[in-house]
């Protein structure tokens, strides 16, 4: 079977297969409903996304097979600010952007041209997105289509709001969220070019004088003051000296910056620098008076740029206190100890330090090291009596507010990573925002609720149900409006639009009934529309849309609804995959809560993260082109289990082509074999065996376990058959037999070959609509 050939086939049945995937009700035929969170049309696909949306087509037809009614719907997320930001760097000339669509994604230079409109942005690539998923044979229902710019979806956002609005589920406050300054606009992840696992960190500002200055340092940990030895400045920063809140501070300029975003006035007055402060004599209440020390390892840009030293009980200090007294320095300084760990002695630090054999502080090893030490003190160790003697996870809060209290710290957010990059290209800071509308993820009534809809949801693997627990309880007030973007207003406030996470986690059920929905004059969409179709509530008569119109949808939301499984990444756990339960919940009852859900791992490329904006990715159309959808289909689904990383690797994707390219040539080289031997016996109990093993493979979603026993299981099978065959026979009359087992076994993996081989076996019809083997 020649590439061409391959590809031939391939084209001639996505045209056939065009209508094929649309979905209506059928009555007294169970449905199976499936998901996958919808892409964002930025840029082209890679080989990345194609796994997320080929694993679920391959349990798609699975189910289909099985005599499932099956729903798989598509559509296209283009909320929020990154294409805004993406048009504005193409508008302004930024190379790397126009490099990175030009060179990469190949996008013609007259199309290029409009980018500088972003809603050109979302038509090519969501037109894009399409024609690549179809000739990968994703078995989609295109029918259901829509952007979250759509009127008739931004009027189901609309009525969502209203009642989460009503329910007091989403209110006004002032809270820490990531801030584009360019923007003007807070941001989420989906906004982000850079950084967008950074979380917001809360740090008390522990403060000591020095004269008539304040110099903060910014502490996680409070109840390590008693043990401050020094303070570590670095002499090659030049600090500010500014007028905060009134007060005379001394701080990184940094610092200073961030600190303005965060309701305080900040007026710079002079400069000093690091190396002026070093030796010098700072004082707290707690510790006393303490010298300050120089250490070029002190980032100003993370929070104040000067840090407070706990030798006994921070590795990095201890290690760097080491170094300086290796020199003769400061050797009058000794660790403070005020903590107990079990499986540590006096000092912790020393301890893990001289444990794992770090020679000096720039070892790789030593954040591994601080978050261990770290993690013991606050799980399991205990302040001193002096220090009060309670647990750390208790003393922790008790101490930073007695020094809110008594000694005028204050709170300072910033990132654990500062490297935060808006798609404008812009750095994005922490800023308190007033006024902001925030979803109350914080309710603990409400935390209650989804833990307990969560013991009712399968979770695939298993063990994510821990990260779901923790995210649930850790979740607080989520930012949940944005200034500008594309998307839609908020109905109580149209000030405000909808933020991109916050608009797309009940999208599911707009799916039902989106195709119909979309024939619809928007401004007929009204609340009690929707409140009809989707909450069963008041009258089909007393509508705006036909009473025919408005029991048809309810009806086939209900066919439909809830989902079965939902797909989606792991990084989505923490907010998307846990949203949904939480508005779901608000919003439906408990019939129509979702069933399941399936997490993906991450994708590799030759053992390195993939990453567009880097470069480093293979694009999906090119994997087809070059190698064929079924060569892509079946190692993307078949080099690791949906739930774990992937990595794409040419050799072994092209070995891959050639054990489709052995399938084809073995069922058509042995479909007129005829006769009969003993051994056929052996071959249908081996056959009947790997139908029940695939079968329970794919129960599971174990999509690479199911290719092991229906493609290499069979194969293995033949090839033992065939050598006990007499000489110079190479099967008998029960291979027409095995070759539609396996033909059809494999149609959810390799869909176009098996149709194909379907057709030549004297078959005819949608492979997809035959009947899935039985043992």
């Amino acid at each position: 079977m020649s590439k061409f050939e391959m590809k031939e086939y391939e084209e001639k049945y996505c045209r056939e297969w065009k209508h094929a995937f649309e979905s209506d009700p059928k009555e007294g035929v169970d449905k199976f409903y499936i998901n996958v969170a919808y892409p964002y049309p930025s840029g082209a696909m890679h080989v990345g996304h194609g796994r997320t949306y080929i694993a679920p087509d391959v349990i798609a037809r699975y189910k289909r097979m099985q005599g499932r009614h099956v729903l798989f719907p598509m559509a296209f997320h283009v909320t929020g600010s990154p294409v805004i930001g993406i048009s504005k760097r193409i508008a302004r000339g930024d190379e790397k952007t126009i490099k990175l669509y030009r060179d990469l994604y190949r996008v013609p230079q007259d199309v290029l041209n409009r980018f500088v409109e972003p809603t050109e942005i979302v038509k090519y690539f969501s037109d894009e997105y399409e024609r690549v998923m179809s000739s990968c044979g994703l078995s989609i229902d295109w029918r259901r289509r829509f952007t979250t710019v759509y009127p008739q979806y931004s009027k189901f956002i609309e009525w969502q709001y209203k009642h989460l609005y009503e329910q007091n589920r989403v209110r006004k406050g002032a809270h820490p969220v990531k801030f584009c300054p360019q923007c003007d606009n807070p941001v989420g992840d989906h906004d982000l070019l850079e950084g967008e696992k950074a979380e917001i960190v809360k740090y008390t500002l522990v403060m000591f004088s020095w004269g008539e200055y304040k110099v903060p340092c910014a502490t996680l940990r409070p109840e390590t003051t008693y043990g401050v030895t020094n303070l570590w400045v670095n002499p090659k920063v030049t600090y500010k000296k500014v007028l905060l809140d009134g007060e005379k501070w001394i701080l990184s300029p940094e610092a200073a910056h961030k600190l303005s975003l965060q309701e305080h006035e900040v007026k710079e007055e002079g400069e000093i620098s690091g190396a002026d402060l070093v030796d010098q004599k700072m004082s707290h209440h707690m510790c006393g008076s303490v010298p300050v020390l120089p250490a070029e390892f002190v980032d100003p840009d993370m929070a104040t740029g000067i840090v407070m030293s706990v030798p006994a009980h921070a590795p990095f200090d201890y290690i760097a206190l080491r170094d300086l007294q290796k020199q003769g320095k400061y050797t009058d300084i000794q660790p403070i100890a005020l903590i107990s760990v079990p499986g540590f002695g006096q000092f912790p630090a020393k301890d893990a330090v001289e444990r794992s054999g770090i020679a000096d502080q720039n070892d790789p090893g030593m954040e591994t090291l601080t978050q261990e030490v770290y993690s013991a003190e606050f799980s399991s160790g205990k302040m001193f009596p002096q220090y009060g003697g309670k647990p750390v996870k208790i003393a922790r809060e008790e101490f930073a507010e007695i020094m809110r209290e008594k000694y005028g710290s204050i709170i300072m957010y910033d990132f654990d990573n500062h490297n935060v990059m808006c798609r404008c290209g812009s750095r994005v800071f922490v800023k308190i925002l007033k006024d902001q509308w925030f979803l109350q993820y914080s309710d603990e009534a409400w935390k209650k609720q989804i833990h307990e809809q969560l013991n009712k949801v399968e979770l695939v693997p298993p063990e994510v149900r821990t990260e779901f627990e923790r995210t649930i309880d850790w979740l607080k007030d989520w930012a949940c409006s944005r200034r500008i973007g594309l998307g839609t207003r908020m109905p109580f406030d149209k000030n405000w639009l909808v933020e991109p996470l916050s608009d797309s986690t009940i999208y599911m059920a707009f799916y039902t009934i989106a195709h119909k929905l979309l024939q619809i004059e928007p401004e007929k969409l009204t609340p009690e529309v929707f409140d009809y179709v989707y909450r069963g509530e008041g009258s089909p008569d007393k509508l705006p849309i036909p009473k025919e119109t408005a029991e048809d949808l309810r009806k086939e939301f209900l066919y439909w609804y809830p989902y079965d499984f939902r797909f989606s990444a792991k990084d989505l756990i923490s907010n998307h995959l846990t949203f949904q339960l939480f508005h779901h919940k608000a919003l439906f009852p408990e019939n129509l809560q979702p069933k399941g859900m399936v997490v993906f791992g991450m994708g590799l490329l030759e053992g390195a993260k993939m990453s567009s904006s880097k470069g480093n990715v293979f694009l999906l159309e090119d994997a087809v082109r070059d190698l064929g959808a079924d060569t892509v289909r079946m190692f993307l689904v078949g080099s690791a289990e949906p739930w774990q990383d992937f990595d794409w690797r040419r050799e072994l994707v092209a070995a891959t082509k050639k054990q489709i390219e052995r399938f084809y040539t073995l069922v058509t080289e042995s479909n007129d074999a005829s006769g009969s031997y003993d051994i056929d016996k052996w071959l249908i109990s081996r056959l009947q065996e790997r139908i029940k093993k695939t079968d329970e493979a794919l129960q599971l979603f174990q999509t690479r376990q199911a290719l092991q026993e229906a493609y290499f299981g069979i194969d293995s099978d033949l090839k033992w058959y065939r050598r006990r065959l007499p000489e110079g026979v190479t099967g008998s009359a029960v291979l027409k037999e095995v070759n539609s087992v396996w033909i059809r076994l494999l149609a959810p993996f390799i869909p176009f070959t098996c149709q194909n081989l379907w057709e030549f076996t004297g078959n005819s019809g949608n492979i997809a609509f035959a009947q899935w083997p039985t043992a």
